[in-house]
């Protein structure tokens, strides 16, 4: 009997637990057998419990000797072989954090495990085998059996593959510059345009110019993509940035995060230190692009269901590309454009106001020319952009690393406005725009943003008047196209 609120599948355990007892030859007592899970008020989900519940009612019996501080994370076939179960490197790593450090998992997610620094982790194919480490009588195990291959994950693992080249991009010299300015500082995008004038091609570039993940932001990533049971968590740790690229008829669940019992992962928070990328974005629902708020502002996303809160991390880029209006003619004169006055303004207004403010850079995408086509081969590849961008990063790190931060979109106003404060002459411009309500508090402290990575880009010790032009720019070039 299982106590300590169960779930269906944890609940199922007790089957399983006797099946693969018997199976290696170290069956249960027929006697009732009472496993309490504690804390009792705490939900219990998942098969990864059963390994644990197996070993302490086999100590229980004296079938084994004492385990110690071991923690076991691993469910159980009937026929005695360890399970792999997601989830494992997080797992694992609250296990260290706790101080627990001995871990025991099924032979498949060994490899996972193992990533996480300071765990002694072993790997068992069989409940037979690791029975045997624990003082089991060999006499009566059943060791004579060959496991299967359960590694599914092969070289899944594996970031294999190159990033898209930039230098696929013919022409659109303005929206290559400011992908270089987004990628730079961390900074959101939007990519306003006719179809075929490049918006995906350039959002799907975005990721091939951020720098590789540090030890600490991989560890993040991976272990949100183990939660998700993605199989690109389950051999090395993910150095390069994620991309995610929801379809628009997904829903919040799948993008904010959610489901049944305790919410799971989103796309937001599987985008987490990379791109979240919104395709044709005034096709998603209102209410789930809104839902994007919060995460933009705090990098978190926190999610309240009945079974719990889950907070999961979602300092994500995003991302957004989007037509002029439903038909996508409406550029130029628009005399091809079939689209009403009305129906171009309710589909825009399905980015609201307080999320375009959110975002940084706002431009438009022109279509490409003949003559764009006539330059193949002499566009800038990705390896030449994402070096700037590292030089770029790397001013920003040491000007920012005393205050905790690491790109200048994370800067706050009040440091913005003090000890980085720029001269009166060099942000009359801005202010102007301030005074005459074209931008917000937000917007005012987001212009400063870029022109910061402007002038890091550009080498200079402090942003000037071109850079706060130049910025300003960047941010209302879509809505001076509008």
């Amino acid at each position: 009997m299982l106590l300590g609120l169960p779930d269906a599948s944890l609940n199922e355990a007790k089957e399983r637990i006797r099946s693969a007892a018997k199976n290696s030859g170290i069956p249960l007592s027929r006697r009732k057998i009472t496993a309490n899970l504690i804390p009792a008020s705490l939900p219990k989900r998942g098969s990864g419990f059963d390994l644990a519940v197996t070993m302490a009612v086999l100590r229980a019996a004296n079938d084994i000797k004492p385990t110690g501080r071991t923690v076991f994370i691993a469910e159980l076939g009937l026929d005695g072989r360890l399970r792999p179960v997601r989830g494992v490197l997080p797992a694992v790593m609250a296990s260290v954090r706790a101080g627990y450090p001995d871990i025991v998992v099924a032979q498949a997610n060994l490899a996972e495990a193992a990533l996480v620094p300071d765990a002694n982790v072993r790997g068992y194919s069989t409940l037979a085998r690791l029975a045997l480490d624990f003082g089991a009588d060999p006499q009566e195990l059943v060791l004579d059996f060959e496991p299967e291959d359960m590694d599914s994950t092969g070289d899944a693992g594996a970031e294999t593959g190159t990033c898209p080249d930039m230098a696929d991009v013919s022409g659109q010299g303005d929206a290559r510059r400011a992908l270089e300015v987004a990628a730079a500082g961390a900074h959101h995008l939007l990519l306003t345009g006719p179809p075929g004038a490049g918006k995906t091609m350039l959002a799907e570039r975005l990721p091939g110019l951020l720098p590789e993940l540090g030890d600490h932001e991989s560890m993040e990533v991976t272990a949100i993509h183990s939660l998700c049971g993605l199989p690109s968590s389950s051999v090395q740790l993910l150095r390069r940035p994620p991309f995610e690229s929801p379809h628009h008829s997904a829903t919040a669940a799948a993008i904010i995060g959610g489901g049944s019992g305790l919410p799971r992962p989103g796309a937001a928070s599987r985008a987490h230190r990379g791109v979240l990328f919104l395709d044709e974005a005034p096709e998603y629902e209102r209410r789930v692009l809104d839902a994007l708020r919060q995460p933009l502002e705090s990098g978190e996303l926190v999610i309240h269901r009945s079974a719990g809160t889950a907070a999961y991390p979602a300092r994500f880029q995003l991302v957004l590309a989007a037509n002029p209006c439903p038909c996508g003619k409406a550029t130029g004169k628009g005399l091809e454009c079939t689209c009403t006055p009305l129906m171009r303004r309710r589909y825009m207004a399905r980015l609201s106001g307080p999320l375009l403010d959110r975002v940084d850079i706002q431009l438009q995408v022109e279509r490409v020319s003949l003559a764009d086509f006539g330059q193949a081969g002499v566009e800038e590849d990705t390896a030449t952009v994402a070096r700037r961008v590292r030089d770029a990063r790397a001013r920003q790190l040491e000007r920012l690393g005393p205050y905790g931060l690491e790109t200048n979109a994370q800067v706050p106003g009040r440091v913005l406005r003090g000890e980085l404060r720029l001269p009166p002459a060099v942000t009359r411009i801005l202010d102007h725009s301030l005074e005459r309500g074209v931008l917000t508090a937000r917007g005012y402290d987001r212009v400063l943003r870029m022109a910061w990575t402007l002038s890091d880009l550009g080498h200079g010790e402090r942003p000037d008047t071109n850079d706060i032009g130049q910025a300003l720019g960047l941010r209302q070039a879509a809505a001076a196209a509008a």
